[in-house]
């Protein structure tokens, strides 16, 4: 199993894996707390959460671009699940996370949300705020400023725009590997008869879903 000597996806911003006191924590799911009688993330998470609505709330605040029901909505934007998901597959601790042999299969978006809040949160307790807002927003501002803002639905935002320019949208499975209880599918949204994104997932939807993220992402560049 890989370990907290093994990690580097801190050094980046200038953070010591090895100095955050609770980042084994950070990465340990409920199904391998139960499971080896140690803590969980759980508490760290809470946390965490805490302390992105503050960096993020105090930088939407700071612009002074957005009355209070707009920094709301632009701020859940970059905060939620699947930000945090692909904030984490950048960051590359997705391999470190610890969990039970029934969730091995499993690790799914929530619980990488998660880790990322908890994370953050072990940062803060060994770091302290300035280090963890330098941490956070380094993150999510080249988002902010490429104007890649993040939903839950990405297939319902796609055909929003598809239908604005009146093109004929679909998805199409390429590939469908791996056993019964563990299949992988990849799936390709096409757009007029051109490929526009592709996406990966456990599931069909997980992967369209993911593929029109893409196709988004792609059109906002």
């Amino acid at each position: 199993m890989n370990t907290v000597k093994n990690m580097n996806f801190l050094n980046k911003f200038g953070l010591d894996v090895n100095k955050v006191s609770n980042i084994e924590t950070a990465l340990t799911h409920s199904s391998y707390s139960n499971e080896h009688n140690v803590e969980s993330y759980e508490r760290l998470e809470f946390l965490g959460d805490a302390v992105l609505e503050l960096i993020t709330s105090e930088y939407f605040y700071s612009t002074g671009k957005y009355k209070e029901g707009e920094m709301t909505k632009i701020r859940s934007r970059y905060v939620c699940e699947h930000a945090l998901y692909e904030y984490s597959k950048a960051l590359g601790f997705i391999p470190y996370i610890k969990v039970g042999n029934g969730q091995i299969h499993n690790v799914n978006e929530t619980i990488i949300a998660d880790v990322f809040e908890a994370i953050l949160g072990a940062i803060f307790l060994s770091y302290g705020y300035e280090e963890s807002k330098k941490y956070i927003l380094s993150i999510i501002t080249p988002y902010i400023e490429k104007g890649i803002k993040f939903y839950s639905d990405y297939k319902s935002l796609l055909q929003e725009m598809v239908q604005t320019d009146k093109k004929s949208l679909e998805y199409k499975l390429v590939k469908e590997s791996g056993p019964a209880h563990d299949k992988t599918y990849v799936v390709n949204v096409v757009i007029n008869d051109m490929i526009f994104g592709t996406g990966t997932g456990k599931s069909k939807k997980e992967a369209e879903q993911k593929a029109a993220f893409d196709a988004y992402r792609k059109s906002v560049k």
